[in-house]
């Protein structure tokens, strides 16, 4: 099962949409290119069980 979230890119500050496979688990991370300015994000994904309520955070990937 999958949804959307958005997350907040790193280095531009833009807004991406990113597709959140619901089955792998409550707690994932995975490097994703912005769709604005092409650079990698490590993306951390936390999500409650419960309500499905997708929560991203991004860092830089070095």
């Amino acid at each position: 099962m999958q949804t959307t979230a958005e997350y907040t890119c790193a280095f531009c500050g833009e807004s991406s949409t990113t597709f959140i496979d619901l089955s792998a688990g409550s707690a994932q991370s995975y490097i994703e290119d912005c769709q604005v300015c092409c650079r990698p994000n490590i993306l951390y994904v936390s999500l409650n069980e419960e309500t499905l309520e997708v929560d991203i955070q991004t860092d830089y990937q070095e």
